[in-house]
């Protein structure tokens, strides 16, 4: 066995951490297309080396996932997650390589807070697990996936309808930290997803009051769902307080005290997309919205929708011809994960670990509906998706430690 720990080994080798981040960035995976072909054979090579399974499961060959597994000293087994795609980039608007440019202390390209960057420290823990001869505690399993920034069923989903993500919990490195506060997200919010629609009937612009506004009427029925739902308070678990009050103060500084509060106090309720008309002209016949609803977790959705379909009806010309609905999820603040993230995250940083919900939901929602405990966790910066979008070296070490130590807290919190 060798003296050194997978700790000890990440701080002496940041440089090679550095450059694995700028090897996967230096690939573009851009969602569209969303190819990851060259990040999946990268990843493979870095891997080959090493004691560990490597297994590609790909329901669309241009889109393949990565299961990698790690063998420790129990039948519990600690799931790590990771997309390998990006949004799109357009290199002429950035200052820096949007394929991987190390400038300082900084690594700047796509992907790399958001979340390449992750995937690398998530490697890198492998890598010092196998070079320290150190067996961890329990079972891991990396799933590094495709399709994350579409929302396609190639990757993360593919994997669930397959049965291949059989684990006792999970951490996803989505950015969870920014501008000097850290956080792990342990819930996030529901959502209400609306097509309506709007009959009027048609008259020459120059006489509205012979017709009926289609766009008039949708508006109305828009601000009228704004006023019966938007202004009540959400009736909100006893369990889901705690949660609320940290996000409320991990929100606060960027957002405001109070449109932090509003924000998972009441509905948000966004209108999104709005169509309707054919000409100036012309009186509109027919309008389109959009609306997007969101919901604290502990919220039933479907009470809500009920109450809103009855809205709806009471409009004059409205029908909802679309609608997608998800409840919130939840993990309780004090659960063997929760703590084992968050005080792992606590002594790497030596700062406080909010632990709050995300305004949206995503995969993390998508596995625990599957019955597998998750959180999000990654320092990172609020670049996500934007302009010279970077990662400073500090945070991809300070992921790098807190994923090489979190087994052994989590297996630690889960005995007690």
């Amino acid at each position: 066995m060798s003296d050194a720990t997978p700790e000890a080994y990440v701080r002496d080798n940041r440089e090679e951490l550095t450059d694995l981040a700028l090897d996967l960035l230096a690939i573009d995976t851009s969602n569209p297309p969303g190819d990851t072909r060259e990040i999946a054979d990268a990843i493979e090579r870095v891997l080959d080396p090493l004691p560990v399974a490597v297994e590609r499961v790909a329901v669309d060959p241009a889109k393949p996932n990565l299961l990698v597994r790690v063998a420790g000293e129990s039948d519990r087994t600690l799931l790590y997650n990771g997309h390998l795609d990006t949004v799109p980039f357009d290199a002429d608007a950035w200052t820096r390589d949007p394929l991987g440019e190390r400038v300082d202390d900084r690594v700047y390209g796509r992907g790399a807070t958001d979340m390449k960057g992750a995937v690398a420290s998530m490697l890198f823990a492998v890598r010092a697990f196998a070079a320290t001869d150190a067996d961890p505690p329990v079972d891991l399993l990396f799933a590094l996936v495709s399709d994350e920034e579409v929302g396609g069923d190639a990757g993360l989903p593919a994997l669930l309808e397959a049965g291949r993500l059989d684990a006792d919990a999970c951490v996803i490195g989505e950015p969870t930290c920014e501008a000097g506060r850290h956080s792990v997200t342990i819930a996030d919010r529901g959502s209400i997803w609306l097509t309506l629609e709007a009959t009027g009937e048609g008259a020459h612009g120059s006489r509205p009051a012979l017709g009926v506004n289609a766009i008039d009427r949708l508006y109305d029925a828009v601000e009228t769902m704004r006023d019966r739902f938007g202004s009540e308070r959400l009736d909100i678990d006893a369990e889901m307080e705690p949660i609320v009050e940290e996000s409320v103060e991990y929100y606060a500084p960027t957002m405001g005290e109070g449109v932090a509060r509003d924000l998972f106090r009441y509905p948000s309720i966004n209108l999104g997309v709005f169509a309707g008309g054919d000409v100036i002209n012309s009186v509109p016949q027919s309008a389109r919205a959009e609306v997007d609803v969101r919901l604290t977790a502990g919220v039933r959705t479907p009470d809500v929708l009920s109450r809103i379909r009855a809205c709806v009806a009471d409009c004059e010309g409205i029908a909802i011809t679309d609608v997608s609905w998800s409840v919130g999820t939840a993990e309780r603040p004090d659960s063997p994960l929760v703590e084992a993230v968050a005080s792992t995250a606590a002594e790497v940083t030596g700062d406080r670990v909010f632990r709050r919900s995300a305004t949206g939901g995503g995969d993390a929602k998508t596995l625990r509906n599957a019955g597998v405990p998750t959180v999000e966790f990654a320092l990172g910066t609020d670049t996500v998706h934007a302009v010279d979008e970077y990662v400073p070296i500090d945070a991809l070490e300070g992921n790098a430690l807190v994923y090489a130590r979190l087994p052994s807290a989590w297996a630690g919190a889960s005995d007690r």
